[in-house]
């Protein structure tokens, strides 16, 4: 049969010299009943044929493009002129004593060729989505971004008590005071890591949607994605969160024995042990964070919910651990390279105008002020307007190809996109 449109499989058409259905080799054309043999009586009007001669006579190409095979002791005849016939339509392989070219390149009505995936192929997918649809992308990012920031430079503004750092720099602050500082620079570091946490699910929720559009080559507006995303969104949260409780829990259970043995008079033991522990829990909660990675996705793009979601995640990244790490650790360089190349000259720039100039903020001791926290935090928003694009356009991209991989999901997007066979409605082959 054929193997695609337009391509003939050696050893499967009627013209390879016996009838369809018909076992054994052809006779080659210079044996006893080929052409140019005297006609034999069964070959003569009003006559039974007595084999397939006729037929295969009548469908033989011309003499000029096919050779008998040579026999013992004489020399192999010269090539034809042309490639003959067997030549494949599109120009696909050389004859039948030629290569074939292999199959037609896979479509790519989008950001990414519908196929498995290579690592640059996903990093350069996400790159291209923040690209090509650049106006949706950044005014997602730059939105989220800069909500975000405000929020935390009013926090740290107006709420953040500069007293707590003073506590944590002086020698001789007491026990209790050293006490104090510690848990108001926890609450105040959660209660800003939950207000990034918030931006940072918002533009996951709609760069997904922005991405899984871009694959299939569709534009998307920010109002569009955001209907499409706010089903979801509080799932999201619920995940994301789980999934941070999850992390907690493994490292207090991790830590918990070397911290006992430690305020039972071990000492040193007492802190080996709570280091052994944290970076035991440490492994298995990177473990377990990229075993979950694919959740994200498989929420917003297959309206899961999150127990159904991290199934979905497993599955997908089962086999796959190292490849998934991999792909999203060499995402997070990139991305955080990125980010401070753009963060920390802003960050010089704000100590340099502040208070403390830039050898307090290199020291600690410098002015975190108003006009050190807007300054950096314009450099954030920027960072975060590139960054975002990128970490969530792998984590899709990455999903999309485990199922292509997995479940074929290559042959539905391109029914989604329109596309016909392997290569888009009226491209040529190879254009792509």
């Amino acid at each position: 049969m054929n193997d695609t449109p337009g391509w003939a499989s050696p050893g499967s058409s009627p013209s390879d010299g016996r009838e369809p259905g018909a076992s054994g080799p052809a006779e080659p054309a210079d044996r006893p009943g080929g052409p140019g043999r005297p006609a034999q009586p069964a070959d003569r009007p009003g006559t039974e044929p007595t084999g397939p001669g006729t037929k295969w006579s009548k469908e033989q190409p011309p003499p000029g493009q096919w050779s008998a095979p040579s026999g013992p002791g004489q020399a192999p005849p010269p090539p034809p002129p042309n490639p003959g016939w067997g030549t494949p339509p599109g120009g696909y392989g050389g004859g039948w004593g030629g290569g074939w070219g292999g199959p037609p390149p896979a479509a790519k009505p989008g950001v990414i060729p519908l196929r498995p995936l290579g690592v640059g192929e996903i990093l350069d997918g996400a790159v291209s989505t923040m690209r090509t649809y650049w106006r949706t992308v950044l005014g997602i990012s730059l939105t989220v971004a800069v909500l975000t920031e405000i929020v935390v430079v009013l926090l740290q503004g107006l709420v953040l008590d500069d007293a707590t750092s003073e506590a944590l720099n002086d020698p001789d602050a007491t026990l209790s005071e050293l006490g104090d500082a510690m848990a108001d620079t926890t609450i105040n570091s959660g209660v800003v890591l939950l207000v990034s946490l918030i931006g940072t699910v918002l533009a996951t929720a709609l760069l997904t949607t922005v991405t899984s559009r871009a694959v299939l080559g569709r534009k998307v507006t920010i109002g569009e994605a955001w209907r499409d995303a706010r089903p979801q969104v509080a799932r999201l949260f619920g995940l994301i969160l789980l999934l941070l409780l999850i992390v907690a829990g493994l490292v207090t259970v991790g830590m918990a024995p070397g911290l006992i043995v430690a305020v039972a008079g071990g000492g040193g033991a007492g802190v080996a042990l709570t280091v052994l522990g944290l970076l035991a829990s440490a492994v298995v909660a990177v473990w377990l964070m990229v075993r979950f990675s694919l959740a994200s996705p498989a929420l917003m793009l297959e309206k899961q919910g999150i127990k159904k979601a991290m199934g979905r995640s497993t599955k997908l990244v089962r086999g796959s651990w190292w490849r998934v790490f991999g792909i999203q650790l060499l995402a997070a360089v990139i991305a955080n390279v990125v980010a401070s190349i753009i963060v920390i000259p802003f960050a010089f720039l704000a100590a340099a105008l502040s208070g403390g100039g830039v050898g307090g903020f290199l020291e600690g001791t410098g002015d975190l002020g108003w006009t050190f926290l807007i300054v950096s935090g314009i450099g954030s928003v920027i960072g975060s307007m590139i960054t975002f694009p990128i970490t969530a356009g792998v984590t899709v991209l990455l999903y999309i190809d485990q199922r292509i991989r997995r479940e074929a999901l290559d042959l539905e997007l391109a029914r989604a996109a329109g596309v016909q066979g392997p290569a888009a409605p009226g491209s040529a082959p190879g254009s792509r």
